[in-house]
């Protein structure tokens, strides 16, 4: 639920507004994260300014509204998110404090008392839920940040002429008058490399994102410095996932079934606790059927769902949600987009994040998102699924493609590369489509010269460290299409020297729970259903469920050769298994094929000379020369264009702001 924003530092130097006229207007700019309500507080003397919008979920009343003090007056907090177990903690407070007076009933009020009585870290530790949070010790002087275990909800910030700054969205920060920021060009170059940007950094260099399960505490002193602490983690996800590989699980598969069904529907109640409208994002896929499953299960009632479709082959998985709907008896919503419909969103959406994001499927999750908010307030997801039990292709498919391509010389795999590579687009869809049934199921889902290009490019690979890298990324030579001289990460460089011993399907799963999860799926999902006021949780991201998948024997995750394998029995229990084991679509569009038919014109409009020209950032020769071979159906260039397509319209959407730097 939420969003928060505020200033911690001299006012007089952030264009001369007091510290109410100030936090106001950084909570303006996400009135869309909490249409409900807004609520500031300030001193001026402690030089600090809390604000917060209010999409009322729990307590409806006055007395959830935030920021809230603690009942002794030394913490006030202001809380994006939820906590799932409040009621217990509530409980448990109880039973080591005596009876307390408590104004409400929202999660608000049970987590300012717990840190206020039990302290920050102690109450962290106990934590099952979604959140970014400022609290703001009157005693101390001193101001904590905080973020979620898996970074569910967002939380940025930054020091600005004298004075830290944070929300919940860049856009908090960039309503202070005359806040400007050179770009990073250099998390920039990552953005055209991986389609999000990894990692604390922002497009906005000296603004940064607060990782996972890290906090940061702001004293007085920090700020006259200005020189800010590395924020310190307050649990540590690689260290608890080592420990429970090593401990293993001791059971078998009925046993690690029954385990992961009472994890999942416990984990599920929780996530159902509302005093507002709830459903669920159903695609038909494993994760988000399970999730409905578990909801169905604990629900006296049948579970509100919705499925978005698009009229296209290859795309549409709104059949399969409606089977699985009509199977568990959910109250099904389902919409199907024609292609122009799609098409007609795409340019508003990426006003939708805070920097360049071009993640396509942003699209459909927006658009589900839209749907779904007409008749709930809160919807559960199947997001974590993948990456937490080893959902991707690329866990169990590319430990067997790199052991194959390793036989041969580099230089072999360079040219096998290099004939794969210069296949014509054309050429591979048709073969594919010719081939029908006898086609390679991944091929056949669509995008089949994508894919056939993403093999050349990491067959070419010199390591298995460049491999998995390459896996990663999702463009073909990033740098080449940029107008300077870029220093890009690498992914798998970020892993902890700790998980050395891990095969790679676990070090790729423990990389995406920690990158690609936090900064491109969670990122897509919370600013796609914020900007329509919608909230959304997911019943995978709870940290006993994670360690209990850590437990699992690798074959009971990623070892079956299709993945999941665990999640895939345990839906069996309720969902027939003809509706289960089908080739998935994926929740993306057909972008390569719609900028050659109903996106050209925009496309054209943001690819030309002008146009590309105008940041001095692109090589214009170089994309115009994609663009060509993209629409002569010489090369697939769709993931690139699609970056380049975003970037500009993220420009665009930041000058019609009144941001443009």
């Amino acid at each position: 639920m939420c969003g928060l924003a505020g200033l911690f530092g001299a006012a007089d130097r952030l264009g001369g507004g007091s510290y109410d006229d100030l936090a106001k207007r950084m909570s303006d700019a996400i009135t869309h994260r909490g249409p409900d309500a807004e609520g500031i507080w300030t001193d001026a003397e402690a030089q600090i300014g809390l604000s917060h919008r209010r999409l009322s979920i729990l307590d409806l009343s006055p007395a959830g509204a935030q920021p809230m003090q603690s009942q002794d007056g030394r913490l006030v907090i202001a809380f994006n998110g939820e906590i799932y177990n409040f009621a217990d903690l509530r409980a448990a407070l109880e039973q080591r404090h005596g009876a307390i007076a408590w104004r409400g009933h929202s999660d608000t009020e049970v987590l300012v008392e717990c840190f206020a009585r039990d302290g920050i870290q102690r109450t962290l530790d106990r934590i099952d839920g979604m959140f970014g949070i400022a609290v703001f010790d009157r005693k101390t002087h001193e101001l904590t940040l905080i973020r979620d275990a898996f970074g569910e909800k967002p939380l940025y910030y930054g020091l600005w002429q004298g004075a830290v700054l944070f929300g919940s969205e860049m856009r908090c920060l960039e309503a202070i008058p005359g806040f400007q920021a050179p770009m990073d060009l250099k998390a920039l170059g990552d953005f055209f490399k991986y389609s999000y940007i990894p990692g604390d950094a922002t497009i906005w260099q000296n603004v940064s994102k607060l990782p996972p399960a890290h906090l940061l505490t702001i004293s007085p002193d920090d700020v006259h410095a200005g020189k800010l602490p590395e924020p310190a983690a307050w649990w540590d996800m690689e260290g608890d996932a080592l420990s429970a590989r090593s401990g293993g699980f001791d059971g078998d598969m009925q046993a690690a079934i029954d385990q992961a069904e009472s994890l999942l529907r416990a984990g599920t109640a929780r996530r159902m606790i509302s005093d507002v409208p709830l459903g669920a994002f159903l695609s038909g896929g494993i994760d988000s059927s399970l999730t409905v499953a578990m909801m169905q299960a604990v629900s006296e009632t049948p579970v509100r769902t919705f499925s978005i479709g698009m009229a296209e082959d290859g795309f549409d998985e709104s059949p399969a949600a409606a089977a699985v709907a009509r199977h568990l008896g959910t109250d099904h919503t389902e919409l199907v987009l024609t292609p122009q419909q799609v098409q007609d969103a795409i340019p508003q959406i990426a006003g939708v994040h805070d920097e360049p994001f071009a993640d396509s499927s942003q699209v459909p999750t927006f658009l589900v998102s839209q749907m779904a908010r007409r008749d709930v307030t809160v919807a559960l997801s199947g997001d974590g699924g993948d990456e937490i039990f080893g959902g991707y292709n690329r866990y169990f498919q590319g430990p067997r493609v790199w052991s194959r391509a390793a036989r041969l010389p580099a230089p072999l795999r360079r040219v096998a590369g290099g004939i794969l590579g210069g296949l014509p687009g054309g050429l591979v869809d048709g073969l594919v489509k010719s081939a029908g049934s006898l086609a390679p199921a991944e091929l056949a889902a669509g995008r089949a010269a994508e894919k056939l290009q993403k093999l050349a490019r990491v067959m070419a690979m010199p390591n298995e460290s460049a491999f998995h890298d390459r896996l990663l990324a999702t463009s073909d030579d990033p740098a080449s299409i940029l107008g300077y001289d870029a220093r890009l990460s690498s992914l798998p460089d970020r892993l902890d020297p700790r998980a050395a011993e891990l095969s790679f399907a676990e070090r790729a799963m423990l990389i995406d729970t920690e990158n690609y999860m936090a900064d491109d799926v969670l990122v897509k999902v919370d600013r796609a259903a914020m900007a329509v006021a919608l909230e959304t949780r997911t019943p995978y991201l709870e940290r006993d469920l994670f360690r209990f998948a850590w437990s699992l024997p690798l074959e009971l995750r990623a070892g079956s050769g299709e993945g999941k394998t665990i999640l895939r029995q345990l839906l069996y229990r309720h969902v027939p298994q003809e509706l289960v084991d089908r080739p998935k679509a994926g929740f993306a569009i057909p972008v390569g094929r719609w900028l050659k038919g109903g996106l050209r014109d925009w496309a054209e409009t943001e690819l030309s000379r002008a146009a590309l020209g105008d940041s001095g950032l692109l090589d214009v020769d170089e994309i115009r020369t994609r663009w060509a071979e993209h629409l002569s159906g010489k090369r697939d260039h769709e993931t690139m264009l699609w970056n380049v397509l975003m970037f500009q319209a993220w420009r665009r959407s930041q000058t019609n702001a009144g941001n443009g730097k």
